[in-house]
C-alpha cells in the first residue's frame, strides 16, 4: 500500500491500527438501542457503547448487521455513528456500516464521513443476485465517492472469486474483507490471492465456533456477537485460543457456544434478537428489536437465560 499521498498514509495507518486491534482482541459490533415504542434511544446507546469500550475491543463497528443498520433511517444512522465516534474518542477505529445500492451506500458513507468514522463496512447490496463484474463495480463506485477506506462484506448473495478479490484489492481505498459464508475452500483461495497488507476477518454469525478453522486458512481475527452481551465470555475464549488452552476453549464451545448456535438457529433473525435479549438480561439499555425481527418466545428466552448464566459461571462472572 503506497504512502505517496496523505490519503494513502491515512489508510496505511488505519490498516496498522486495525491489524493491531485484531491481533489482540475481538471486533465489537454494538447493538442499537431503541425505546419500547421502537424509537431510537440515544442516551441508552451512548451508555451501552461506553460499556462495550470498557471491555477493550479491537475496533468498533456501529450500525452494522447486529446494530440493525437495515432498520435505521439516515438521521438515526447519523446519531448512532456520531455517538460511537464521540464515545470512542480515537481509542479504537470506528468502522460504520453502509449498504443497499451504491447510490444509497454513498449517502450513508457521506454521513459517516461527517460523523468522523474511520472506515466503512460495505454490507451486501439489496435483494438481487449479481455477477462478479457487478460486485466489483459496486465497490468501485462506492470507493470513488468516499474518502473513507472500505471493508467488503461477503455473505448472502455476495461471494467473491479469487480473481474478483484481486481486482477489488487494487481499488484505492478497499482495505479488507469480512467473510460470512464460512466456505473455507473459497476463503483459502481468497487469502492466497490477496496482497500481503489486505485484511481478513471471520464474520460468521457465532464466529467463535469456527475460529480455529478460520485461523487454519490464515484468518485468525473475528467479530464476536457474544461481546455484545457477555464480553467476559468472549474475552476468555479469545485468551484460551491465543494461549493454546484447548481445554478451556473446548469447554466454552461445548457448554456455551454450540448450545447458543442451536438456540439461534431455531428462528430466522435470532442472530440479532437473541443477542439483544441477552444484553437486556445483563441490564444493558438496548431495548427491543425492530420489525421484521421478532423477540424470542418465552420458552426460548428462558433457555437463553439458563445458558447465559451457565456461560458466565464458566468464566467466573455472574448475570
Amino acid at each position: 500500500m503506497s504512502t505517496g499521498s496523505p490519503a494513502d498514509a491515512a489508510r496505511t495507518d488505519l490498516v496498522r491500527r486495525l491489524r493491531e486491534g485484531m491481533a489482540t482482541s475481538v471486533l465489537s459490533f454494538p447493538l442499537t438501542s431503541f425505546h419500547d415504542d421502537g424509537s431510537l434511544d440515544p442516551d441508552g446507546y451512548r451508555a451501552y457503547v461506553a460499556d462495550r469500550l470498557a471491555a477493550r475491543p479491537g475496533a468498533l463497528f456501529p450500525a452494522c448487521g447486529t446494530g440493525e443498520f437495515f432498520s435505521l433511517d439516515e438521521d438515526e444512522y447519523r446519531q448512532v455513528v456520531t455517538i460511537a465516534v464521540e464515545e470512542t474518542a480515537g481509542r479504537v477505529p470506528v468502522v460504520a456500516g453502509t449498504g443497499y445500492g451504491w447510490a444509497q451506500a454513498l449517502r450513508f458513507a457521506r454521513i459517516a464521513e461527517d460523523a468522523g468514522a474511520d472506515a466503512l463496512l460495505v454490507m451486501p447490496h439489496y435483494l438481487t443476485a449479481a455477477p462478479q463484474e457487478g460486485l466489483v463495480a459496486q465497490l468501485e463506485r462506492i470507493a470513488a465517492g468516499t474518502r473513507l477506506p472500505l471493508i467488503a462484506y461477503q455473505r448472502g448473495q455476495v461471494a467473491y472469486t479469487a480473481d474478483s478479490l484481486r481486482r477489488i484489492a487494487r481499488v484505492p481505498g478497499v482495505i479488507g474483507l469480512k467473510d460470512g459464508h464460512s466456505d473455507l475452500d473459497r476463503l483459502q483461495r481468497l487469502v492466497l490471492a490477496a496482497p500481503e497488507d489486505f485484511l481478513f476477518f471471520n464474520g460468521a454469525a457465532t464466529a467463535e465456533v469456527q475460529a480455529r478453522a478460520y485461523a487454519a486458512v490464515g484468518v485468525p481475527a473475528y467479530s464476536s456477537a457474544v461481546h455484545a452481551f457477555a464480553p467476559e465470555i468472549a474475552n476468555a475464549f479469545l485468551a484460551a485460543l491465543q494461549e493454546g488452552d484447548s481445554g478451556t476453549a473446548d469447554k466454552l464451545l461445548r457448554d456455551f457456544y454450540v448450545p447458543l448456535v442451536e438456540l439461534r438457529d431455531r428462528v430466522p433473525g435470532y442472530a440479532v434478537s437473541l443477542v439483544k435479549a441477552a444484553a437486556r438480561l445483563r441490564g444493558c439499555p438496548v431495548g427491543p428489536v425492530r420489525a421484521p425481527l421478532t423477540e424470542p418466545s418465552p420458552a426460548d428466552l428462558a433457555a437463553l437465560k439458563t445458558l447465559l448464566t451457565a456461560g458466565l459461571d464458566l468464566v467466573g462472572a455472574a448475570l
